[in-house]
C-alpha cells in the first residue's frame, strides 16, 4: 500500500435506513458540494461551521459498491471564517486543473493534489471592497473561466479566473445580495434584502431585470437556483417561508408556481442535473421532499398548494443544505448538524 493509501480512514455508513448514507464530521457543517471528475473515487467537499476565525473544508470520498466513505487528514484545508459556498471546478473532463472554489470573506480557488490541497493563488479575493463578504457564487459551466459572485455590499461581481482579474462588477440590488446563479450564456440572476429575482445580461451592462418580488413587504429572499437544464425555470425562497417559488422567466412578475408542503422554513434547494426535471427542498421540518415537474410545467397548473413531492425523506434534525449529485442522477447529499447523508433514490 502506497503513502497515500495508507493515510486514509475509513468510516462505514451509520443509518440503519435503506438507503441512506452517512459520514459523521468533527464538526458542523456550513457547506457541501460535489466533484464532476470521473477519473476520481467520488468525492464531496465539507465545510464547517465554527464561530471562530479558522474553519475546515474537508473532502470525503464515497464508495458507491461498498458505502463507505475515506477521508484522508492531508486532504483538510484551513479556511478563514465559515465558507458560505462551495464548488469544484465544473467539468468532467479530466485534463482540467483539480480545483475547489470556496467564498466567505473572499473568494478563493485552491488546487487539490493526492496529498494536499493548497491555495492557488492569493490573487483571488475581493479587491474592489475589502471588506465585503461573499454570500455565495456560481461557477459557470459554459465558460468556466468566470465565477459570479454575490455580496452583502449590494454588488455581484463576475470574476475571471483564469487571468485573475475582476471581469465586472455591478450594483445589482438596494440591499444585502445573498445568492446567485447563471442561467446560460453571459445571463445571471441574484436575490436580495430588497426581496426582488434580478436577472442581468453582460453584454448589457447597464440594465437589470425584476422579474419576482416577494409579496411579503421587507422579507428577503435567501436563495436562488437557476435550472441549468431546463432555463425556463428558476426557484427562490424567502426567509422564514415553508414556500419554494418556481418562476417561469416567460412569466415574470408573478411566481409559477408556490410549493408548501414544507411545515417551517426551507433553508436549500437543488434542481436534478441532466434532465431538470427535479427538484429537492430541505428544511428546518427536518425533511427533504422532492418535486416533479413535467415537460409543460407543473402537473396542477398555477396554484401548487395541493402539489404534492413524490418522494421525501425524513431526518432526525433542521436539514441545511442539500445538493444533487451532478453526474449520479440518483445521488443526493444533504447535511444535518454535523452529519452528511447520502440518499440514494
Amino acid at each position: 500500500m502506497d503513502s497515500v493509501e495508507a493515510n486514509f480512514t475509513i468510516q462505514s455508513h451509520t443509518e440503519e435506513k435503506q438507503g441512506v448514507h452517512t459520514y459523521v464530521s468533527q464538526w458542523p457543517i456550513s457547506a457541501i458540494a460535489w466533484s464532476m471528475r470521473r477519473d476520481k473515487t467520488p468525492r464531496l467537499a465539507i465545510g464547517s461551521y465554527l464561530e471562530e476565525y479558522t474553519n475546515k473544508v474537508e473532502l470525503v470520498h464515497f464508495n458507491y459498491d461498498t458505502f463507505n466513505f475515506t477521508t484522508d487528514p492531508r486532504l483538510v484545508l484551513d479556511h478563514p471564517y465559515a465558507p458560505t459556498n462551495l464548488m469544484f471546478f465544473p467539468s468532467e473532463d479530466d485534463t482540467n486543473p483539480d480545483l475547489i472554489a470556496t467564498s466567505g470573506d473572499s473568494l478563493r480557488l485552491w488546487e487539490i493534489h493526492d496529498d494536499r490541497i493548497q491555495l492557488k493563488s492569493p490573487l483571488i479575493g475581493n479587491k474592489v471592497n475589502q471588506n465585503s463578504a461573499i454570500t455565495s457564487f456560481d461557477w459557470a459551466v459554459f465558460d468556466t473561466r468566470l465565477v459570479a459572485t454575490s455580496s452583502v455590499d449590494t454588488t455581484c461581481t463576475i470574476w475571471d479566473i483564469e487571468r485573475e482579474i475582476v471581469n465586472t462588477q455591478l450594483v445589482a440590488h438596494d440591499k444585502e445580495v445573498y445568492d446567485i446563479s447563471w442561467g446560460g450564456f453571459n445571463v445571471f440572476a441574484s436575490v436580495s434584502g430588497d426581496g426582488s429575482v434580478r436577472v442581468f445580461d453582460l453584454r448589457d451592462r447597464e440594465k437589470s431585470t425584476i422579474i419576482y418580488e416577494n409579496p411579503v413587504q421587507d422579507c428577503p429572499l435567501l436563495r436562488l437556483e437557476w435550472n441549468k437544464s431546463d432555463s425556463r425555470f428558476m426557484a427562490t425562497v424567502g426567509m422564514n417561508s415553508n414556500k419554494v417559488v418556481i418562476i417561469d422567466i416567460r412569466l415574470p412578475t408573478k411566481p409559477f408556481m408556490e410549493l408548501s408542503k414544507h411545515m417551517t422554513s426551507v433553508n436549500a434547494i437543488s434542481w436534478s442535473p441532466n434532465l431538470g426535471r427535479y427538484l429537492c427542498s430541505a428544511s428546518d421540518d427536518a425533511r427533504a421532499l422532492i418535486w416533479e415537474m413535467m415537460d409543460t410545467g407543473f402537473p396542477t397548473g398555477i396554484n401548487g398548494g395541493d402539489v404534492e413531492p413524490t418522494m421525501w425523506y425524513g431526518s432526525s434534525a433542521a436539514i441545511n443544505h442539500v445538493r444533487w449529485s451532478p453526474v449520479q442522477m440518483d445521488w443526493i447529499a444533504l447535511d444535518l448538524l454535523n452529519h452528511l447523508q447520502l440518499l440514494k433514490l
